[in-house]
């Protein structure tokens, strides 16, 4: 019942990770939403993907080492041998939870050069979203907050 109990936890925190944070261009943040932005006019010179790293924030590793600990430590046999195990495992528990953090919140991208009107260029990584854009496509540049996204031109 406790590995069940563990690996239930150990899904939870997969799952909930995977939800937390994206850059994709089709998903505004709520504190974006009715912001003045401002719209530059391009033109697509090269697209390449790549993979945007997932995500550290410690979180995995924290929920990981505490069920680690506690499954470990129901094993023993004496409270010193339970002290033990419990710490091995929490160890164990906090690498995995951080490798599966980091695993959950990696997502493929996509690399933009954009050549504005003016002769500047721009570079912009954004999730891969719903418009497929290739070298030669005409596209606006919406930068919001600081935050930037590119979408086909209307």
């Amino acid at each position: 019942m406790k590995k069940f109990v563990s690996l239930a936890a150990v899904a939870a925190l997969t799952l909930s990770l995977g939800a937390c944070s994206t850059s994709s261009p089709d998903v505004i943040q709520r504190g974006d939403a009715q912001r003045m932005s401002l719209v530059e006019d391009g033109v697509v010179l090269t697209v390449r993907n790549v993979v945007v790293d997932g995500s550290q924030s410690g979180m995995g590793a924290a929920v990981g080492g505490v069920t680690g600990a506690v499954a470990g430590a129901s094993r023993g046999g004496g409270r010193a041998e339970s002290n033990a195990i419990g710490l091995l495992v929490g160890v164990a528990g906090a690498v995995a939870g951080n490798a599966i953090e980091r695993m959950a919140t990696r997502e493929d991208a996509t690399e933009l050069l954009v050549q504005l009107k003016g002769g500047e260029r721009r570079a912009v990584v954004q999730a891969k979203g719903g418009e497929v854009l290739v070298p030669g496509d005409k596209v606006i540049l919406i930068t919001t907050g600081g935050k930037v996204r590119v979408a086909k031109a209307p």
